[in-house]
């Protein structure tokens, strides 16, 4: 039985990757700041309780990603998703209207946290049989693609970790894991609004064919969720 481990996974995105790699019979760790208000998450852990786990995670607190590893120390990996992030107020994240603390909040949880998950689960991922580290960023963290300036935050915050996946590809090559960056899209959840182009079970299920196909010669590859490679 396949293995995935999914942060975020209250809601949104992190929700429907839960649901449908549940479905498809993986087992099935769920993470999340506070499960004990997750109904929706809890409500899935239920239907599947033999092969479905949730954990309390704060990404922004490196200490709890290393306890988290303790508890799951003799765990093979078969996907690690970093799906947690946040999006800041945009108005906090145009010129001249920055706020420099939403800024520092950006960067712990966008970048610094999927390196330390990758640092973390680095053992449990190398021992599993898929071997992947996928991490969702945005088209607005590629500097080719952007056309409309402003967002520094966010933007920044997702060009950083394409950079990080990028040296994740190359430092863990020889340990056999593939590292790959996934575009979700504009997805009708909280962060994207109801005006959003597609939605949640459309993006995860688009995301998912990615990672079924993906080969050593992906690593390190930014793609959408329609499977179209994304500029840098």
């Amino acid at each position: 039985m396949n293995t995935v481990l999914i942060t975020g996974a209250n809601r949104g995105i992190g929700l429907e990757f839960a649901r449908q790699y549940a479905a498809d019979g993986w087992q099935i760790v769920a993470c999340c700041r506070q499960p004990q208000q997750a109904m929706a998450l809890n409500r899935l852990a239920e239907q599947h309780k033999d092969r479905f786990s949730v954990y309390p995670l704060d990404v922004r607190k490196l200490s709890e990603i290393d306890q988290l590893s303790q508890k799951l120390h003799d765990l093979s990996i078969d996907i690690l998703i970093n799906n947690a992030g946040v999006y800041p107020p945009a108005q906090n994240g145009e010129f001249g209207r920055i706020s420099y603390d939403d800024w520092i909040e950006a960067f712990r949880v966008n970048t610094c946290a999927p390196l330390k998950m990758a640092e973390a689960m680095v053992k449990q991922v190398a021992r599993s049989k898929l071997k992947v580290i996928a991490t969702l960023t945005s088209k607005m963290g590629s500097i080719g693609d952007n056309q409309r300036g402003g967002s520094y935050i966010y933007r920044s915050s997702k060009t950083a970790v394409n950079m990080v996946v990028k040296s994740l590809a190359i430092d863990l090559q020889p340990r056999g894991i593939i590292t790959v960056l996934l575009h979700p899209g504009w997805v009708q959840t909280d962060m994207g609004g109801r005006g959003a182009l597609i939605s949640a079970e459309q993006s995860v299920a688009g995301m998912r064919r990615i990672l079924d196909k993906i080969t050593h010669a992906d690593t390190g590859k930014f793609f959408a969720y329609d499977g179209q490679p994304v500029p840098w």
